[in-house]
């Protein structure tokens, strides 16, 4: 991130960075729940698994154990959405 974008935006102290990250809550809109309401299981499923494959191949040469608890949040909706089936 370049320093002028950290000073228009500097990071929250203790933000949740996996879980809920702030940049994908702008304006009161959480992805997932608005994929919910619009896509099928079937489409929510391919979205979390090629999040999973993201996070997982990338983790060793950009954001190391970030990545991969980024992969896990993504398998755990995943098993979330199978076991509502």
């Amino acid at each position: 991130m370049k320093l002028k974008d950290l000073l228009k935006n500097p990071p929250i102290p203790n933000a949740d960075i996996i879980n809920k990250p702030d940049h994908y809550h702008k304006g009161g809109i959480d992805v997932i729940s608005f994929c919910e309401g619009k896509l099928s299981a079937e489409r929510r499923a391919g979205f979390f698994q090629m999040n999973i494959l993201k996070y997982v191949t990338r983790y060793e040469k950009k954001n190391g154990v970030e990545d991969l608890q980024k992969a896990k949040f993504y398998l755990d909706e995943l098993i979330k959405l199978e076991e509502s089936k």
